[in-house]
């Protein structure tokens, strides 16, 4: 436990993203709190508080990757723990929000499993969730209980700043990103933005795609909330290059990296992936072109400005004071 504010806080970490946790908690003076997760023979999970909740608020570090169930399935029981002990607040900070994708009835008979996944933390006795650059912005509107988005731009923007790359062009690899990759945009002085038009026939999968801006003889930065296959991102660097792009980044706020992805961006011609530790990245996908940077100074100040009653917004706006 420790005292933050004259308030009593516990921060605990899941399973999927200890290290992330552990920065977090290095970032404001305290240390995890210790908390037995267990199975069963038969796989079911059963965890053990240590210590008395009562009264205190309480912060879990869990963001629902592969795998995601399960992922998912550690939290409902930890949530539900924490409430039968009488935590005074159960604070969920899921940086990466599994099922984000299906946030819509794309055929006449799909489930909203983002929605549904929403209602289950909530049932299960969530008090506030924190997450990061969700995959579509009205997902918000799926809880009944306070949201904060946080938002990845300032991290992404303060590396690019110090890149000093020349001639660049913001692209957003689709219309729906559009808004975020103009957003980048406005923090190098307005730069250009382009859009990549693409047919999608199946998920992962894409028919076809176009450029519509003009990326000749420039540097471009392809700005996204998650990359998974990279398939996507191959099909993009290709006409990229052939309406004669220079070099070509990209940063993405989730690292899926599903499947083929890692050899996929090995192979290909981009210069470098810059991603969060939103997402714990295994050390067989840490390689030379993706750059991993943290969040765990966002998510610690967001944490401090929650039991502050302060506001969270100005965390999310790139300042060059803070280079």
């Amino acid at each position: 436990m420790s005292n933050i504010h004259q308030k009593n806080v516990r921060l605990f970490s899941l399973s999927s993203n200890r290290s992330l946790a552990l920065e977090i908690a290095n970032y404001l003076g305290m240390k995890l709190d210790e908390c037995d997760i267990l199975r069963f023979a038969d796989g079911e999970i059963n965890l053990n508080l240590k210590n008395t909740v009562r009264g205190h608020h309480c912060f879990i570090v869990q963001s629902t990757s592969n795998p995601v169930n399960e992922n998912y399935m550690e939290l409902f029981i930890m949530i539900d723990a924490l409430k039968r002990a009488s935590a005074k607040t159960i604070n969920v900070i899921m940086p990466y929000y599994g099922y984000a994708r299906q946030d819509r009835k794309a055929l006449s008979r799909q489930p909203i499993s983002a929605k549904l996944m929403a209602d289950l933390i909530t049932v299960a006795g969530a008090t506030r969730v924190l997450s990061m650059d969700l995959h579509a912005a009205q997902i918000q509107g799926f809880f009944n209980i306070p949201i904060d988005n946080l938002v990845a731009l300032p991290v992404f923007t303060k590396y690019f700043k110090k890149q000093n790359i020349k001639d660049l062009v913001i692209v957003s690899p689709d219309h729906g990103g559009a808004t975020r990759a103009r957003n980048f945009a406005v923090n190098f002085d307005n730069a250009p933005l382009a859009i990549i038009d693409k047919r999608r026939t199946r998920p992962n999968v894409v028919e076809s795609m176009t450029v519509i801006g003009d990326v000749k003889d420039k540097n471009v930065v392809i700005v996204d909330d998650l990359i998974d296959t990279a398939g996507t991102l191959v099909n993009a660097i290709r006409v990229l290059k052939e309406a004669g792009a220079k070099d070509i980044y990209m940063c993405a706020t989730h690292a899926v990296l599903s499947g083929p992805a890692i050899e996929r961006i090995q192979n290909s011609e981009l210069k470098q992936l810059i991603v969060t530790n939103s997402i714990e990245l295994p050390k067989e996908k840490r390689i030379d072109k993706i750059v991993q940077l943290s969040i765990a100074p966002m998510i610690a100040n967001t944490i401090l400005n929650i039991l502050d009653n302060k506001a969270i917004s100005d965390l999310f706006i790139y300042n060059p004071d803070e280079q």
